[in-house]
């Protein structure tokens, strides 16, 4: 008799504790370490490109049959074309003369995040320099290799006269 009240004593109290779990608002909730990682990933980007390091820029991407990019107002293409794009262009870059992101915004949901910014960079190719004025939305997935990006949207930014 105490052997079957003491399980059924143990199950009531397994069974209360796995429903009392922390409710969590995925739309409000502010995920502040997260936003911390995201924002260190982004800056980690940032450096790869300044450093000229195309295998670790391509490390932060999450490549695969889900990844998206938009550019340039042209139809969504995938990873593949995206890796080509980035090796192509960042591979010849020669210089980073201004790399900074305004208007900086990170929002997570939970193991999501989107971070968007205006860019304002100036990037040189030998002899040419080319700003990049864009609005820039990097969509991001917590995997067990940190923060990757599945879904780039670059397009060009009219600022109001």
């Amino acid at each position: 008799m105490k052997t079957r009240f003491g399980l059924t004593l143990i199950m009531i109290t397994c069974l209360l504790f796995t429903n009392c779990k922390v409710k969590v608002d995925l739309i409000n909730d502010e995920f502040p370490e997260a936003k911390q990682e995201v924002m260190q990933t982004f800056g980690e980007i940032a450096q790869s490109i300044k450093d000229g390091d195309i295998e670790k820029l391509i490390a932060f991407h999450a490549y695969g049959p889900k990844f998206t990019e938009f550019k340039n107002g042209a139809l969504r293409n995938g990873g593949d074309d995206n890796e080509i794009h980035e090796r192509n262009v960042f591979g010849a870059v020669t210089e980073v003369i201004k790399f900074d992101a305004k208007d900086l915004q990170i929002a997570v949901y939970g193991d999501v995040a989107n971070l968007t910014f205006h860019s304002d960079f100036q990037l040189k190719f030998g002899d040419d320099i080319v700003e990049v004025n864009d609005q820039i939305s990097l969509l991001f997935v917590k995997t067990d290799k940190g923060w990757k990006m599945v879904h780039e949207h670059h397009s060009a930014l009219h600022p109001k006269s």
